[in-house]
């Protein structure tokens, strides 16, 4: 991970960091120039550039505006996100679309608003995806770029495991496979875990898992029947899958006093038989509510 200031590296002066804020056009989100210059030192950073003709040359083949409107989504500036979802939601589609005609990589595009937006870690600021990006290519080639590596692993994966489970499982460290009663047990220790998450789960945040992943709605649908942006009901259905494995980890580990490897085979048995979760079964049918409100 590149660090967020360049170490040894000749520091923009204030000056410079407004004319490249006048040239980026960072006004026009309400960007002001102290996360300008980190992202501009973040980009700096990541290139390893430090005298002052290799900082000059670098800055001025960056793709300024492109990195003040990142910059300005990263800080959560409402203009910003509405201009990028508007401009590049549409970007994003036809490359899935191009990636895999069959629409399968419309489920990665459209996660991937959530990692955009930023979700909050233990001090509460917002970590966003759009931290990595630096400005060397155009927006919108660094986000296809992104979808696309991101369809690759999941192909190489071949692995697939319940959305509300999406995160990667730590591996597990054994010896032999486990027997398949063993698998069975984990099996349900997993089902019982993830009905208690979602059953703790507000009747709104339920009610969006059950949209997206229960009734397949897509995001503008869901924003439509919920009163709610579709980068809204994007950002809150990656913190709920967030929390349910969270919630999912710490029952395994405190009620049902297993260890870190013992969790990763919880979790690598349900990725081999990821039809032992249902969401109906804990979501229910959500279809009579959701009309009801895309009526009003």
């Amino acid at each position: 991970m590149p660090a967020d200031r360049p170490t040894g590296a000749r520091v923009l002066t204030t000056h410079e960091v407004a004319r490249l804020h006048r040239d980026a056009g960072g006004g026009r989100w309400g960007l002001s120039l102290a996360p300008w210059q980190a992202a501009l030192e973040r980009s700096l950073a990541h290139a390893g550039v430090a005298d002052a003709a290799a900082i000059a040359k670098y800055v001025g083949a960056l793709h300024l505006e492109d990195l003040a409107l990142a910059a300005a989504c990263i800080e959560g500036l409402e203009p910003a996100w509405e201009h990028f979802v508007a401009h590049y939601r549409p970007v994003l589609r036809r490359a899935a679309d191009a990636i895999d005609p069959s629409g399968a990589a419309q489920e990665l595009a459209d996660a991937m608003y959530g990692e955009l937006y930023g979700l909050a870690d233990g001090g509460g600021a917002r970590k966003s995806l759009l931290r990595y990006f630096h400005g060397r290519s155009s927006l919108g080639t660094w986000l296809r770029a992104v979808l696309a590596q991101r369809h690759v692993d999941r192909l190489r994966s071949l692995r697939r495991i319940d959305p509300l489970l999406d995160e990667p499982a730590a591996p597990a460290a054994r010896e032999p496979a486990e027997t398949v009663s063993e698998r069975t047990g984990f099996v349900a220790l997993m089902r019982r875990a993830v009905g208690r998450a979602v059953a703790g789960l507000p009747p709104r945040d339920r009610l969006r898992l059950s949209c997206y992943y229960a009734q397949n709605l897509r995001l503008n649908q869901i924003g439509r029947a919920l009163g709610e942006h579709e980068a809204t009901v994007s950002r809150h259905l990656a913190r709920t899958r967030h929390a349910i494995r969270q919630d999912v980890e710490r029952q395994l580990a405190e009620d049902a006093g297993l260890d870190a490897s013992t969790i990763a085979q919880c979790f690598e048995a349900v990725v081999a038989d990821a039809g032992t979760l249902d969401l109906q079964e804990w979501l229910g049918d959500r279809k009579s509510a959701v009309a009801g409100r895309s009526k009003d």
